[in-house]
């Protein structure tokens, strides 16, 4: 492949000439997880295309203090029984970093098939260094078609699409949820459609168990401010916080 065919296959955003600039956990552990691809650039072909937000890698500090205080909440099974599910999982940087702790397993449901092919190639780099605690799978599908793992699980957002198929996803779980009820908890990060969750989650007894905002480490707060400033149209801002949540649906 020459590098002219190679250049003209990245996704908008993800050249140097647009501002493309590597994070340092890219850096650290050499997979691909950096970027910004702006919503209307993640076409697949799907009807759900219009919804969806941006490609972003979560900050992996956020990340981690989300999992610790999940942890801390008494999930109803202990983390080996419980499936991490990354919904919009991009190119896999939440699903790498949850793959390090002892998840029963760790999914990634993303609809772009671009940001598929680069999280799976992220993910056997990953298992060939040996920091795949839990197994990882990456799945090509709508996250509002996919159906819940049987037994308990934590599904992961990082903001991946608008209210509508917010509220598509919610149905399709509460289907698996009557006919299988298991435990299901929610980490919501940068949580725009927080009121669709309250609305749709409060009617089937769910409770909230944390909302705040979580501060980004020093380094990723630097290397954030970095990426987003070379953005050539400035169309995303960088804060040192994210907006969170965390829910558990009560079955």
């Amino acid at each position: 492949m020459t590098t002219g065919t190679a250049t003209r296959r990245l996704l908008p955003g993800l050249k140097v000439a647009e501002g493309f600039t590597r994070h340092p956990f890219d850096q650290q552990f050499g997979v691909r997880t950096s970027g910004l691809v702006a919503g209307r650039h993640l076409k697949s072909g799907h009807l759900h295309d219009r919804h969806a937000t941006a490609y972003y890698g979560v900050a992996p500090s956020v990340l981690s203090t989300l999992l610790k205080r999940w942890q801390r909440s008494r999930p109803g099974a202990p983390i080996e029984d419980f499936s991490f599910i990354d919904i919009g999982a991009g190119m896999g940087r939440a699903v790498l970093l949850a793959a390090e702790l002892p998840f029963r397993q760790v999914v990634g449901v993303e609809l772009n098939p671009t940001l598929v092919r680069i999280a799976r190639k992220n993910v056997s780099i990953w298992r060939s260094a040996g920091r795949e605690r839990s197994p990882i799978k990456i799945i090509n599908m709508d996250a509002a078609e996919f159906p819940l793992p049987t037994g308990p699980c934590l599904a992961f957002l990082f903001n991946p699409f608008g209210a509508t198929v917010m509220r598509r996803l919610l149905k399709t779980w509460k289907r698996n949820l009557r006919e299988q009820p298991q435990p299901l908890d929610l980490i919501y990060v940068n949580n725009e459609q927080e009121g669709v969750l309250e609305l749709e989650l409060r009617r089937s007894a769910a409770a909230r168990l944390y909302l705040g905002q979580i501060h980004r480490s020093r380094a990723d707060a630097i290397a954030d401010h970095k990426i987003l400033a070379n953005q050539p149209e400035g169309e995303y801002a960088s804060s040192n916080v994210e907006d969170c949540s965390i829910w558990r649906w009560n079955t």
